[in-house]
């Protein structure tokens, strides 16, 4: 064992039987910087940023190094896609604002190298997102060094706070092109109509002659489908430089994101890995592998993980977790972006790919109907009651990161203003509240879209809903309708005393503060088939803790079950009874858009 795990393994020592911590605490202060060792992936609230959009904290780099028009650095503020400035640095500076709010692990979009522009004339962006990588081993020069990258993961584990990165697997940086496709616009080609072993279709000559699928030393042409090349330049632009070899690629044009296309396409034309060859199996844990011995971060978040062959999976994920484990990280945890609302599809990749968790679209895209667009709370009952499907089933369904909106998808207060045109200022805020709420309190781990906390709404998804943390420059930023907030003109959004803020840290607090709310097993107690209640217990040790929602616009007053034993009760949050009314039911009365969260008297 190295000395880093062994030091590790002290401070997990220190750490043994200390109580979770939660809010802003002291940096550097040693008992909880041993704490955060010994927490589950449940204990977390995860808070999601893109660097290039929280703060700029050295504006040196704000180019990237490189020199010339925004289309070749890629800088340019006033756009809503280009690089804004946010950097490594920044973040670090600001890390007692997200401490603050209750966070205890940073996600971080891909900081890795980047192409720094992208698209056909007229249509060119900037990699300010992260996931058009070149070079897998180094910081992206916009964001900072790895220097600097180390100095912020070491900030946050002084803090007691995790640090988890946004990694990639499924393709690289779109710089392989095709001959046949001058406008890069090249469709999809199967496997059907052009094999591996003809060149450009049935009709074409005999290639790769023995290759099965496995043994891929008989690989040795990739004009099967299409004729791809590297432009003039580009021969050696990326990082690994094995992958830089034209045959781990699958080269079969852009997927449609159906059948045979969805792992083997390229995804909006970016370089799609051939992620069946072992090559590039081992070649990954290599890379991510070495990041975790390089910086002792906590997790990753898989990005496009529905898009590479689940065998890949099989092999890097116990892969990672062995890693972790030796430098002395026994709660690394990994999740999937799998994007889709069903939840046999999101389970099927806990079981076939074997991923430990993957972000719960399902729990999104049910919380939005039921808040924003008032539909029943039986909707989102439902989606609980299929935590079963999953591999490992609710105690798998404890690891899924929860959230309300991302990068891709669009904000949350921008689903409830689209749905409620002409809502006032105060539903707004309070139907945002609650679906932090119930985020906060249900099964999984609450992950915060930065800036939600602020009240960013956006316009939509992708650059329309990543604002800027800081004085935007973006005209279509600084006219937006905010949560709980009427500011209106560019300005830092870091206030800590906004009325979002405070409700969500409150929330933090709440469940910080209380274990069971965390980990505990979730029982459904009410639902209805209209806006209304929503009512669960979480039992656990030491007891049960009822929480109860109303989604709906006129109080709610009603009779819950709950358990037996569970006679006297106290207030968490709300004007709770302090008894049954009899063994096994209990009275609630919550107010419109409102939620109560009771406890069994004597728990801690």
């Amino acid at each position: 064992m190295s000395a880093w795990g062994s030091w590790r393994q002290r401070l997990a020592a220190m750490a043994a039987g200390m109580a979770m911590t939660g809010g802003a605490g002291v940096a550097g202060a040693a008992p909880e910087s041993a704490a955060y060792l010994q927490r589950k992936a449940s204990d977390e609230v995860i808070y999601f940023v893109l660097p290039d959009r929280f703060a700029n904290g050295d504006a040196v780099n704000d180019r990237g190094g490189l020199t010339g028009s925004p289309l070749v650095t890629g800088f340019d503020p006033a756009r809503a896609d280009f690089y804004h400035g946010g950097d490594l640095q920044g973040l670090t500076q600001r890390l007692d604002y997200i401490q603050g709010l209750g966070a205890t692990a940073v996600w971080l979009a891909p900081i890795f190298r980047n192409k720094p522009v992208q698209g056909s004339p007229g249509r060119e962006s900037a990699a300010h997102h992260g996931y058009w990588i070149t070079d897998f081993t180094d910081v992206d020069p916009h964001f900072g060094t790895r220097a600097q990258f180390k100095a912020f993961v070491d900030a946050a584990h002084a803090r007691g706070m995790k640090v988890y990165m946004d990694i990639i697997a499924n393709h690289t940086a779109d710089v392989i092109q095709y001959r046949e496709c001058p406008a890069n616009d090249c469709g999809y080609r199967g496997k059907a109509d052009y094999p591996y072993a003809r060149r450009g279709g049935l009709a074409g000559a005999a290639i790769n002659e023995g290759f099965d699928g496995r043994d891929f030393a008989r690989l040795t042409r990739p004009d099967y489908a299409y004729s791809p090349y590297v432009p003039t330049g580009e021969a050696t632009v990326k990082t690994p430089a094995w992958l830089n070899d034209l045959t781990y690629y699958h080269n079969r044009g852009d997927s449609t994101f159906a059948g045979e296309s969805s792992l083997d396409g390229d995804f909006a034309g970016l370089d799609d890995l051939f992620t069946e060859n072992p090559r590039v199996v081992q070649g990954f844990i290599d890379i991510y592998g070495q990041w975790i011995d390089d910086f002792g971060i906590d997790g990753y978040r898989i990005d496009t993980a529905r898009h590479v062959a689940p065998a890949f999976w099989r092999a890097f994920i116990p892969a990672m977790r062995a890693r972790a484990k030796a430098r002395g990280i026994e709660n690394f945890h990994i999740f999937g972006e799998v994007f889709d609302s069903d939840v046999a599809t999101l389970a099927r990749h806990t079981r076939v790919d074997g991923f430990p968790a993957v972000l719960d679209f399902a729990f999104q895209s049910t919380v939005t109907e039921i808040v924003a667009r008032k539909a029943g709370t039986d909707r989102l009952a439902r989606v609980f009651a299929s935590d079963a499907v999953y591999e490992g089933g609710e105690a798998t369904a404890l690891q899924l990161p929860t959230f309300l909106g991302n990068h891709d998808m669009g904000r949350f207060g921008h689903f409830v203003l689209q749905a409620n045109p002409g809502i006032s200022d105060t539903e707004l805020l309070d139907r945002v509240t609650l679906g932090h709420a119930l985020m906060m309190f249900s099964r999984g781990v609450p992950t915060l879209y930065y800036g939600d906390e602020q009240g960013f709404t956006g316009d939509g998804g992708y650059a329309d809903s990543r604002e800027d943390m800081f004085a935007s420059q973006v005209a279509s930023y600084n006219d937006n309708r905010l949560v709980g907030n009427t500011a209106k003109a560019a300005a830092d959004s870091y206030r800590t005393d906004g009325l979002l803020y405070r409700r969500i840290a409150d929330m933090a607090k709440i469940r910080s503060g209380h274990a069971v709310l965390r980990s505990g097993r979730q029982v459904l107690r009410a639902q209805s088939d209209k806006p209304g209640i929503l009512a669960f217990s979480r039992l656990g040790e030491p007891g049960e803790y009822l929480v109860v929602y109303n989604t709906g616009s006129t109080p709610i007053a009603a009779q819950v079950e709950v358990e037996t034993t569970s006679r006297v009760w106290r207030s968490v949050r709300g004007a709770c009874a302090g008894a049954a009314s009899a063994p096994g039911s209990y009275r609630v009365e919550v107010g419109p858009l409102d939620y109560m969260i009771c406890v069994s008297k004597g728990l801690q």
